[in-house]
C-alpha cells in the first residue's frame, strides 16, 4: 500500500488514491467495470497530482527540494553521464566529500562534472555533512575548473546544498575567501559553463560553484540568499516563521525565472522528481545537451563577454523623470512647495524596476 513516506499533509489526497488504485489493480475479479474504473482513478490521480504539484507554495516547494528520495549528485552521474572518472583533494588540505568532481562524457561531450553530495542514510549525510561543503571542497572544485579550462572541457555545475559548512574549522580554513576566490574566477574561465540547482541552493554555498553561461534550476527545487529557517532566525529571533520567510525570500523557480536570475526551469515529473529518477534524468540530460550544443559554437570571448553582462543585468533598475505631482499633490490642486519639484516643472528622479 501506498504510504505518506513523505510526511508531507499536503499530499495526502495523493496517496489516498494511490491505495485505492492499488486495491482495484490487486482486486481477482477485474471485469470491465473494474478496468474502467481503475482507468478513471489513474486519470484522477494523475490530475490531482497536477493539480497539487501546480500550486504549491514556497515553503512547500522548500519541502519538496529536500525530500529524502530526491535524486542527488550521484544519482545524475549514473544516469545521465557515462565513464565517471573522479577526481580527489584539493592539494591543500583533503578530499571533501560534499562536493564531487571528476571527468565525464554526455552525449558526444567530454566534459568535467561538479556537483554536491548529500548522502543517503545517516553514516553518508554525516560524512557528507549534509551537502555543507568546507573550503577544501570549493578549492577541489575550482582546481577541477581550471583543468576543465585548461583542456576546453565544457563544465556542468549541479548545486545541491543548504549552504556552506559553517563549522569554526571551515572559517579558520577561509571559508568565505574560498567562496569568493570560486566566483572570480569561475567568471573568468575560458570555457562553457552550465548550473544547474537540483535541489536546493542556498546562500554562498551555492554561488561557490553557481557562476556560469547558463543558470538554470528543476521546477521544484529553490535557490536564495539564505535558507528560510536562518531568514526566520535573524529576522523574527525563531525558526517558526521559516513558512512567512520562505513567502517573502521569492525563492522558488516562478519568481527566479521572472526576475532573470536563473535563465531556464526544467520540469519535473507529476509529483516531483523523487517520484520518477528515469524521467528526471532524462530532462536533465536533453537540457544539458541543447545547452552545450549552443554554447560550443561561441568564442571564447563571446562567452566572457556575454557571462559579464548576464550578472550585470541582475537586479538592474531604471531613473525615469516624471512630470505629475504625488497623488495627494494632484489632490489639492497641484500646488507644492515640496522641494521634490523643479523650478522647471520637474520631479526628481524616481526609481522603477526593469
Amino acid at each position: 500500500m501506498a504510504t505518506p513516506d513523505s510526511g508531507f499533509e499536503f499530499e495526502r489526497p495523493i496517496f489516498e488514491l494511490q491505495n485505492q488504485l492499488e486495491t482495484l489493480e490487486q482486486s481477482a475479479n477485474q471485469n470491465t467495470d473494474t478496468k474502467e474504473e481503475i482507468r478513471r482513478v489513474r486519470r484522477d490521480l494523475g490530475e490531482l497530482t497536477k493539480r497539487i504539484y501546480g500550486n504549491l507554495t514556497p515553503w512547500q516547494t522548500v519541502r519538496v527540494a529536500r525530500h529524502q528520495k530526491r535524486p542527488q549528485t550521484s544519482n545524475y552521474l549514473d544516469l545521465v553521464f557515462d565513464e565517471f572518472v573522479e577526481l580527489h583533494g584539493d592539494r591543500c588540505f583533503g578530499d571533501d566529500q560534499a562536493i564531487r568532481a571528476g571527468f565525464a562524457k554526455l552525449d558526444q561531450f567530454k566534459v568535467i562534472v561538479i556537483g554536491h553530495q548529500k548522502g543517503r542514510n545517516l553514516e553518508e549525510r554525516q560524512l557528507c555533512r549534509f551537502g555543507c561543503a568546507n573550503p577544501e571542497g570549493y578549492r577541489k572544485a575550482i582546481i577541477k575548473m581550471r583543468l576543465a579550462a585548461k583542456f576546453h572541457m565544457p563544465i556542468i555545475c549541479l548545486i545541491d546544498t543548504p549552504g556552506a559548512y559553517p563549522g569554526i574549522g571551515a572559517e579558520e580554513r577561509g571559508q568565505a575567501q574560498a567562496i569568493a576566490v570560486n566566483m572570480y574566477e569561475m567568471s573568468q574561465l575560458r570555457t562553457p559553463i552550465i548550473c544547474v540547482v537540483i535541489g536546493e541552493g542556498g546562500s554562498g554555498g551555492a554561488l561557490g560553484i553557481g557562476v556560469g553561461d547558463r543558470i538554470a534550476m528543476l521546477e521544484f527545487a529553490y535557490y536564495s540568499v539564505i535558507s528560510p529557517e536562518g531568514c526566520s532566525g535573524i529576522l523574527w529571533k525563531n525558526h517558526e516563521y521559516a513558512e512567512q520567510a520562505a513567502d517573502s525570500l521569492r525563492l522558488t523557480s516562478r519568481y527566479l525565472k521572472q526576475f532573470g536570475v536563473v535563465d531556464d526551469v526544467i520540469e519535473e515529473p507529476p509529483g516531483g522528481a523523487h517520484r520518477n529518477h528515469f524521467l528526471m534524468a532524462s530532462r536533465l540530460k536533453s537540457y544539458l545537451v541543447k545547452v552545450l550544443r549552443e554554447l560550443v559554437e561561441l568564442s571564447a570571448d563571446d562567452l566572457l563577454t556575454q557571462r559579464y553582462d548576464k550578472f550585470r543585468e541582475m537586479g538592474e533598475f531604471l531613473e525615469i523623470l516624471t512630470t505629475e505631482p504625488p497623488d495627494d499633490q494632484a489632490a489639492a490642486g497641484g500646488h507644492s512647495n515640496s522641494p521634490a519639484l523643479a523650478d522647471d516643472g520637474q520631479s526628481s528622479g524616481s526609481r522603477a524596476p526593469v
